[in-house]
């Protein structure tokens, strides 16, 4: 059941590869990443009015090379746990800007530039997430856990974002920048222009242009991507999860789905899989274990934007 739907995923990402700049490009994108559900859209928009605009500090940042060694350090520190683990974490001349995780390696845009307060939040979100779960998966039975199960991108990014609050720096402008991912994702598949949606959220949500045209850009790209509403609707399905009592180590063994939790505890119960090798290192800090706490008695996303 699980290599099936893999195949099908991957056969609807080939296609939309395809259909890249054309008008089928979007479907196969609803198909693959999904659409805004009306609970989510409404979560956004609260989120939109209920969260105050922060002015960003422009003092410190970060530059590429101070965030790769930061990086290293973080990932050396894995390393004590589990000397296969093999990350690098490595600056891109051909990427611009940015952070990617991809085949087990953080890679960082040459010009990346970063403020300083959100640095333990990005490590967390890059390694202590995504490198962590890709050698987790890559040590199961089933390796497939490592580049991750069908739809498992939401889960994933759920559990990143959610590390970024237990370190403190799932800061009130990230928070935003989510729920807006959301309504301009929204607004694309209504079929609204660029500049409606880049206008909607400079006017309306009190966005600075660059920020606005970024997040617009994000969500155009390709004939129309929805890939970045599942930001917010992984850390839903997050916090249900743990307000249900869920058990965070589950969501370590690989990358898998909400859906996939069933399977993958009768796999565990069964000794198909093993229990993860590597646990973020945030989940053993005092002050994460106390803010996992307050998530457990979250009833939404809100609940969280005083903390």
């Amino acid at each position: 059941h699980l290599f099936q739907q893999t195949q099908d995923e991957l056969d609807r990402q080939i296609t939309m590869l395809a259909d890249v700049g054309t008008s089928r490009f979007l479907p196969g994108s609803l198909q693959v990443f999904g659409g805004v559900s009306p609970s989510l859209l409404e979560l956004a928009q609260q989120i939109l009015q209920q969260v105050s605009k922060q002015v960003e500090e422009g003092a410190d940042q970060v530059t590429a090379n101070g965030f790769a060694d930061q990086a290293t350090r973080e990932i050396e520190w894995y390393r004590t746990q589990a000397p296969a683990f093999s990350a690098q974490a490595i600056i891109r001349e051909d990427m611009y800007s940015g952070l990617l995780s991809t085949g087990g390696n953080l890679l960082i845009g040459r010009e990346t530039k970063l403020a300083s307060r959100r640095v333990e939040a990005l490590l967390q979100h890059e390694v202590g997430t995504h490198l962590v779960t890709y050698y987790n998966g890559q040590s199961q039975p089933m390796r497939l856990l490592k580049v991750g199960l069908a739809g498992y991108d939401g889960l994933q990014e759920g559990l990143a974002v959610l590390s970024e609050y237990l370190v403190g720096g799932l800061s009130h402008g990230r928070l935003r920048t989510l729920a807006a991912r959301v309504v301009a994702t929204h607004l694309m598949i209504r079929g609204s222009s660029f500049a409606e949606t880049y206008r909607e959220l400079t006017e309306n949500h009190s966005f600075e242009a660059r920020t606005a045209f970024t997040i617009t850009a994000r969500v155009y790209r390709g004939g129309g991507l929805t890939k970045d509403a599942i930001y917010l609707r992984g850390l839903v399905e997050i916090i249900d999860f743990i307000r249900r009592g869920g058990d965070l180590n589950l969501l370590l063994v690989g990358k898998l789905a909400a859906d996939h939790i069933p399977i993958i505890r009768e796999l565990l119960s069964r000794s198909i899989l093993r229990q993860p090798p590597l646990r973020p290192r945030y989940l053993d800090d005092p002050r994460a274990i106390e803010a996992l706490a307050r998530v457990g008695q979250a009833g939404s996303v809100l609940d969280l934007i005083g903390d």
